[in-house]
């Protein structure tokens, strides 16, 4: 793995310094290549697909692992977004004139080498090489092995539009060893990987984030919540919960949890088991719950889950109040909801809930690097440094300090 990571560290110097008309020009050949070849990567992802089924995974995650022409089409989008993208490689981002006449100026630089650790996604395969390109940066990735031959296929068409480029093809490296050891070896290369981004599991982001000698920024699990408090409108409230949580169960920014106010729950619970059982939602409440609709009994256990399924928790709270210490207590800090026309309530929830993307009337489900308008994302962080939510090209960046003198020395 070192003469890999060797290549890829060599490689990271070449793109640190390309300017932004190339790499445009480089992302929008890389996405007319993946539709030119959206056959191959149909057929590629009907093997994983097959081992998926095998390997009895659940139906979310063999969701999440599909690719179809209208996927391979956004796959596509994403990298024309991407290359349309303002290039912050080399902005100012402050600068000033000492009193003895040095002026320093604070500019924008890649990281250098980064590390992707994802699962069963193929499309992570090609926004993550897509953002770090743009940002000047190479990588190496390692993907599920369920999604093994999606990945080859995709890493081959944007290593060979690099190199009809004159570019080198390790700028964009798929690590080669797919075992649970290849992930230890990878997050101990502290001397060629400057950043390891993990993407997965709970137990993967534990294990990356105890055992890392690079420092590591953490997509962690998506434990979103929506709270529909007693001001809400419960027509909208009732859309919104089941976008949130039924458009797409098996991704991090699907609800999870739904906190009722006691004082509404007698008219919207109702509404919400029969809208959710008619989308085949599992649901789980707490006591007072139970005492409305008859449903699962939730334990513990279930207040600190990420199904990534069609299973929902639901717990009746007093207040905004109660509702924000539950968030507190049990959330991870990636996407939470309240619904409300009460202006003063939503302020509180914005401003108490420590999450990296709280909303107001919205569903959880817009926690994204595209909807937010950057083209695609490495992950959503969930750390506070240096980068907290959906990661762009700007969150791919450091900065230096450049200094320019005219012969001054320190007395």
């Amino acid at each position: 793995m070192e003469e890999v990571l060797q290549k890829v560290k060599e490689a990271s110097r070449i793109t640190a310094t390309l300017k932004a008309d190339i790499k445009r020009k480089v992302l929008n050949e890389m996405a007319d290549e993946i539709e030119k070849n959206k056959e191959k990567i149909i057929n590629a992802n009907k093997k994983d697909l097959e081992y998926a089924r095998n390997a009895k995974l659940s139906n979310a995650l063999i969701d999440r692992l599909l690719l179809n022409e209208k996927r391979i089409k956004s796959m596509a989008e994403a990298l024309r977004d991407i290359a349309k993208l303002k290039d912050p490689v080399g902005r100012i981002i402050d600068g000033w004139v000492l009193d003895n006449g040095l002026r320093i100026e604070k500019v924008k630089i890649p990281i250098g080498v980064i590390g992707i650790i994802y699962e069963s996604r193929p499309n992570v395969t090609s926004d993550a090489a897509a953002l770090c390109f743009m940002s000047g940066n190479a990588c190496i990735l390692k993907g599920g092995k369920e999604a093994m031959h999606s990945n080859i296929i995709i890493i081959e068409l944007l290593q060979y539009v690099l190199e009809k480029n004159s570019l080198p093809k390790d700028a964009i490296s798929l690590i080669p060893d797919y075992s649970r050891e290849g992930v230890s070896t990878l997050i101990k290369q502290d001397k060629f990987v400057d950043l390891i981004i993990p993407r997965g599991g709970e137990k993967l982001i534990k294990f990356v984030s105890e055992n890392s000698k690079v420092p590591v920024v953490k997509h962690d699990k998506g434990l979103c919540h929506v709270y529909v408090h007693k001001d809400a409108k419960l027509d909208e409230a009732l859309n919104i919960c089941i976008n949130a949580k039924v458009q797409r169960p098996g991704v991090c920014n699907a609800m999870e949890t739904l906190l009722v106010d006691r004082e509404i729950a007698g008219k919207f619970l109702p509404k919400i088991k029969e809208a959710m059982e008619n989308e085949g939602v599992e649901l789980r409440g707490c006591e007072i719950t139970l005492e409305y609709i008859d449903i699962n009994k939730a334990t513990e256990e279930d207040w600190f889950a990420e199904y990534l399924d069609k299973i929902l928790s639901i717990r009746i709270v007093d207040n905004a109040k109660d509702a924000i210490e539950h968030i507190q207590k049990y959330g991870s800090g990636h996407s939470d909801s309240i619904i409300t026309e009460n202006y003063s309530v939503a302020e509180e929830f914005l401003n108490r809930v420590d999450s990296a993307c709280v909303y107001v009337n919205a569903s959880t489900r817009f926690t994204d690097g595209g909807v937010f308008g950057f083209g695609a994302e490495v992950g959503i962080s969930t750390n506070k440094l240096h980068a907290r939510g959906p990661m762009g090209i700007d969150d791919l960046t450091t900065y230096k300090y450049k200094i320019y003198g005219n012969g001054q020395i320190r007395e």
